[in-house]
C-alpha cells in the first residue's frame, strides 16, 4: 500500500542561491565585525555589501545608480 507524503516544491533562482551562500558562510558578520557599526546606521556594512554583490552580478534589474535610493 502507497503512503501518502506532502510535497513542496519552490523555486530556487540565482539570486536565493547566492545570497544563501553569503548566509552560509557568514560574509555579512565578518565585514560587520571588521568595519564596525555606527548608531546612525540604518543597515549595516554587511548588508551594503551583499546588496551590491547581488546587484553586481547581474541578478537583480535595478542598476547601481539607484542603490542610494534604497540605501
Amino acid at each position: 500500500m502507497l503512503s501518502s507524503q506532502e510535497n513542496s516544491i519552490q523555486t530556487i533562482n540565482h539570486l536565493g542561491l547566492v545570497a544563501g551562500i553569503i548566509d552560509d558562510i557568514g560574509l555579512e558578520q565578518i565585514i560587520n565585525e571588521v568595519v564596525g557599526s555606527d548608531p546612525r546606521e540604518l543597515i549595516t556594512s554587511g548588508q551594503v555589501v551583499k546588496g551590491i554583490l547581488l546587484n553586481g552580478l547581474g541578478f537583480t534589474s535595478q542598476p547601481l545608480y539607484l542603490f542610494p535610493k534604497f540605501f
